[in-house]
């Protein structure tokens, strides 16, 4: 499996909106998860949601999408915020936070991927009520031979995405030591 990391901001660049108009609160009412139609029709990107919105979780999820862009191969998104906070207050935490889980990913070899899927994170700017800032979309990815296999591909991306997460302490400051 690939994962990687890169920073998409301004420019008509995509802004996170945690607050949409279809917007499910999973962290205050996981039993709403049968509300997400792309979660009800696939079983690893609900335990997938569940996860990243669990008490213990660094972030929250703010929306998702799954579709097939190609014959054989599967891709869903997730945009993600952080529990504290609300957003990130600098871009540079959003890549802190995406640098640490992109080490995770790369440390456990997902055997069932190969190199057939991926995980890319983007750090973009986001807004969630009055707070504005940064966020995260996780876009995963996977390629089968068949429809199936890349679900069972898709699957297993979304698990070791969920054993990867990384856990976070209070946001980190940044800034130069230099005055």
């Amino acid at each position: 499996m690939e994962a990687d990391w890169e920073v998409e901001i301004g420019g008509g660049a995509p802004v996170i909106d945690a607050h949409w108009p279809g917007f499910v609160d999973l962290r205050a009412d996981p039993e709403r998860i049968v509300e997400i139609a792309e979660a009800a029709d696939f079983a690893p990107l609900a335990a997938l949601l569940l996860a990243l919105n669990a008490l213990d979780s660094p972030v929250w999820t703010a929306k998702c999408d799954r579709w097939e862009p190609e014959s054989g191969v599967l891709a869903s998104y997730i945009d993600m915020l952080p529990r504290e906070g609300v957003v990130f207050s600098e871009w540079q935490q959003a890549e802190g936070f995406c640098r640490r889980y992109v080490d995770r990913l790369n440390a456990r070899p997902l055997l069932e991927c190969g190199p057939n899927c991926s995980v890319e994170l983007v750090v973009r700017q986001a807004v969630a009520g009055d707070a504005e800032g940064f966020g995260v979309t996780a876009y995963l990815s996977a390629k089968g031979t068949t429809g199936v296999e890349a679900a069972k591909a898709l699957g297993a991306v979304m698990a070791g995405f969920a054993d990867a997460l990384p856990l976070l302490g209070p946001p980190e400051k940044t800034g130069s030591k230099l005055q």
